[in-house]
């Protein structure tokens, strides 16, 4: 861990106003969570976190905070001024990788624990049940999104993507391909933390944290390899 990399990580991520991106997804589930519990409705809350938070929320703020950690860096080339001094690329990306995934645990996975307590029928047990998931998941994304950020400059949209189509599209219902998503994943960890119940995960709690974890490392391992040989000439 490199804090000189981490605040300066930190401060382009929170910098021009993003911080106010970050919080718009969050006062908006708090918003939909106090009108959940308004009507009272148990299933209600559960599509809410499960179908809108969990499968589109969480995977969103990877994307911007994942490439935003490093993305920006190197497409104006400012990245070139860091790997000239004596710091290990692999310590590079863990300190980025740290840095994301405290400001999504920040504009995610708290105001899903307060969104949790609001909701009828919830509980803290559940509550910080989705608060945890969605931190695994997140994690994985910003590792994910954060390697696509180093090799490639077209990170974002394809990340977008990514998103929409496989995790809140395909992962959401395919059969098959639910087995595979960083989504179901986490909502299994949610589920094993906080005995939920209305919905079934497609794959163990077992499972889905050894896949979480696979994505964590294998991501963070290659973007440090992939940084050791990053060329700034031309459109490399």
């Amino acid at each position: 861990m490199n804090l000189v990399v981490a605040e300066l990580t930190l401060r382009s991520l929170l910098g021009r106003r993003r911080a106010l991106l970050f919080g718009l997804p969050a006062v908006l589930v708090l918003a939909m969570a106090a009108l959940v519990r308004g009507l009272g409705s148990t299933a209600a809350g559960i599509d809410l976190m499960t179908g809108f938070a969990a499968a589109t929320l969480i995977p969103l703020l990877g994307v911007i905070i994942g490439t935003g950690a490093i993305g920006p860096e190197i497409d104006d080339g400012a990245i070139i001024y860091l790997l000239a001094k004596p710091v290990r690329r692999g310590s590079i990306i863990f300190s980025k990788l740290a840095v994301a995934f405290g400001v999504l645990v920040t504009f995610g996975s708290l105001p899903l624990l307060l969104a949790g307590l609001l909701l009828p029928g919830f509980g803290v047990r559940l509550a910080f049940g989705f608060a945890v998931g969605s931190a695994f998941a997140g994690l994985a994304y910003c590792a994910a999104f954060l390697l696509l950020a180093v090799v490639s400059r077209h990170a974002v949209p394809i990340g977008l993507l990514y998103t929409l189509v496989w995790e809140t599209l395909v992962g959401s219902y395919v059969p098959g391909a639910r087995a595979l998503s960083i989504q179901q994943w986490g909502s299994a960890v949610t589920r094993a933390v906080g005995d939920g119940t209305g919905w079934t995960p497609a794959v163990s709690p077992l499972t889905g944290t050894i896949g979480l974890i696979l994505v964590v490392v294998a991501c963070t391992a290659y973007a440090g390899w992939q940084l050791r040989g990053l060329r700034l000439t031309g459109e490399e």
